[in-house]
């Protein structure tokens, strides 16, 4: 006898296994197993070889409810400690990849960027949240390294833009025209964390940088 041919009606109850219901769990596996060995016919008795197949089945399904515990468990601990990492970087200066550029109360975050190579000239372009350009700004040459400029919160108008998130790219050539590599950051000494559909953030400045991003953390002092 088939368990694919049981009838999801058990006898003696008016209750119906549900439509919507697409994960067979171990209790219902063996309330079909039971309520199959009580209905059986006693004249032909289920068959030893396909009872132990059955029996298999049940003891790998609870074998594997158990694993999606064990990793439920495992993502929750996981959390924890992240979010105990995230306080542990109250005080300290962290750096971390990032093009965004927050603007509050009229000033904005410094906006920071590595060049690979000496550069003839570097533009720091400036777009809204909605991707829509606001303005470049001209740093003309400048050496290889770590670099940060400031940018007033205006338009290529001169016009105060709104307070809110914006990002930035960095476009720098050397002084044959050739494109050098750029990295953009965020910089700054983190105040506090937040937390965020089970994500923690810390915060620097104005923004709100993921865990995942950092890529080197100092003390306030360096």
């Amino acid at each position: 006898m088939s368990i694919a041919g049981l009838d999801p009606v058990i006898p003696g109850t008016s209750d119906t296994y549900s439509a919507t219901k697409k994960v067979l769990g171990k209790e219902d596996f063996l309330k079909m197993l039971v309520t199959q060995l009580q209905n059986q016919d006693p004249l032909n008795p289920l068959d030893a070889t396909e009872f132990t197949a059955q029996l298999a089945q049940f003891s790998s399904l609870e074998q594997l409810s158990n694993i999606n515990k064990n990793l439920e468990y495992l993502q929750m601990y996981q959390a924890s400690l992240n979010n105990s990492q995230a306080m542990g970087f109250i005080g300290k200066t962290v750096l971390a990849t990032g093009d965004s550029v927050v603007v509050e109360e009229g000033v904005s975050d410094g906006i920071n960027f590595y060049l690979g190579g000496d550069a003839g000239s570097v533009f720091v372009n400036i777009y809204g949240p909605a991707g829509n350009f606001i303005r470049t700004i001209n740093m003309g040459a400048m050496g290889s390294g770590n670099h940060k400029t400031e940018w007033d919160g205006a338009d290529s108008d001169g016009n105060q833009v709104p307070d809110g998130k914006y990002s930035f790219k960095v476009l720098a050539t050397d002084e044959a025209g050739n494109d050098l590599d750029v990295s953009t950051f965020s910089f700054g000494k983190v105040t506090g964390v937040t937390f965020k559909d089970g994500s923690a953030y810390v915060l620097a400045g104005n923004q709100e940088i993921p865990l995942g991003s950092i890529i080197k953390v100092v003390e306030a002092e360096e």
